[in-house]
């Protein structure tokens, strides 16, 4: 496949997939998601690769989710909603190579829930995490809310969604939600340490441990599946497009005078 939106390098066994949208705070289009996809696929079959490393372009955003101008009733792609984000969501899991979240700065709604998907996050201590959908008219309604109350537990997970809120690194390393964070000039050398490190263990013991993690959250794939069809039907809705409009418009969203 011939990038638009990502940037892909191999280097001492580690595939670094950078997606390369900073004017979008590296938010995901259709076409991103397909890049994405294949990319993951490249690496997580080649076995010369030992782990994968996720990216943002730029200083400001690991990725801020789905982008809201490619979004109108639905996304600009294909898949249920119009963007293949549950098969993207399952190759991380499904990739035998552990996959690290290098997250330097935003990483919110859908880039929120690619980091917590991925098997390992380091942030810097400028990267801010946190959801957004029920403030523009969405919501993640399988790996993204299921997974999540597994990673930071339910009241956090429910906090994290129902509120909004940011919390910064160090909050998010307090709740489990990252694995080490580090001052921004060090994020680099930093996952190129764990990196060093994974490359120096049994890749098949990792394939082995990885696949048993994901076997005790597998039935999430069914929920996901299943409310991304709901998903679907909610972006018809009028209550959905006034978040997309008000995000659009840079106005607060009035939810409850589309649902009277």
């Amino acid at each position: 496949m011939d990038y638009q939106d990502i940037l892909y390098a191999e280097a001492d066994g580690v595939a670094t997939i950078t997606i390369n949208r900073p004017d979008k705070m590296n938010a995901f289009r259709g076409q991103t998601c397909e890049e994405l996809i294949d990319a993951l696929n490249r690496a997580g079959w080649n076995a010369d690769i030992g782990v994968i490393v996720l990216a943002g372009a730029g200083d400001r955003a690991f990725s801020t989710g789905g982008d809201q101008s490619a979004h109108e009733g639905a996304y600009d792609g294909r898949g249920t909603i119009g963007l293949p984000v549950e098969e993207l969501q399952s190759l991380i899991r499904d990739v035998p190579k552990p996959v690290i979240a290098k997250v330097q700065g935003y990483a919110i709604g859908g880039g929120n829930v690619l980091a917590t998907i991925c098997d390992l996050t380091i942030a810097s201590e400028a990267a801010q995490f946190g959801q957004v959908g029920p403030k523009v008219g969405s919501v993640d309604p399988g790996f993204g809310t299921a997974y999540l109350a597994q990673v930071v537990g339910e009241k956090k997970a429910r906090e994290i969604w129902y509120l909004c809120r940011r919390y910064t690194a160090q909050e998010a390393l307090e709740m489990g939600l990252v694995n080490a964070v580090v001052p921004a000039d060090e994020l680099d050398a930093e996952v190129a340490r764990w990196c060093a490190e994974i490359m120096e263990r049994s890749p098949t013991a990792i394939a082995i441990a990885k696949r048993s993690f994901n076997a005790a959250t597998e039935s999430m794939r069914g929920i996901s599946s299943m409310g991304m069809q709901a998903l679907a039907l909610y972006y018809g809705t009028e209550e959905s497009q006034e978040g997309v409009n008000a995000f659009m418009e840079k106005r607060k969203p009035e939810f409850r005078k589309k649902i009277k």
